[in-house]
């Protein structure tokens, strides 16, 4: 089973982590069933950037970009090359490590 390696995030995931998740499991699933509770506003539905991940190693265990979410994710805060909707990556049989922004656009969280 891969493993996903969680670099810290001040707000969640302060020590870092290390999760296993099945092949064919999201990295923002995988990341949610382990208690650490990335924003995802459109509940998983490549409709916005919350849960927008960098990831650092194992690019190549990830499924491939598609259109929609290349179009969404020029609108993340803090774009990279290897950044990714986590959403929408999806676990090959490699390990791969991901960093959580530190910022993030979610409209709706703003409002309030």
């Amino acid at each position: 089973m891969p493993v996903i390696k969680i670099l810290p995030h001040s707000e969640y995931c302060p020590t870092g982590a290390e999760i296993s998740a099945p092949a064919g499991t999201s990295i923002c699933e995988a990341l949610l069933d382990n208690h650490i509770n990335i924003e995802h506003a459109c509940d998983m539905s490549c409709a916005c950037t919350t849960c927008h991940v960098i990831v650092r190693e194992g690019m190549k265990s990830l499924n491939e970009l598609d259109e929609n979410e290349e179009d969404l994710l020029d609108r993340a805060w803090g774009l990279e090359p290897n950044s990714r909707l986590s959403c929408q990556a999806f676990l090959g049989q490699g390990d791969v490590t991901v960093e959580i922004p530190k910022y993030t656009v979610n409209h709706a969280k703003e409002l309030h």
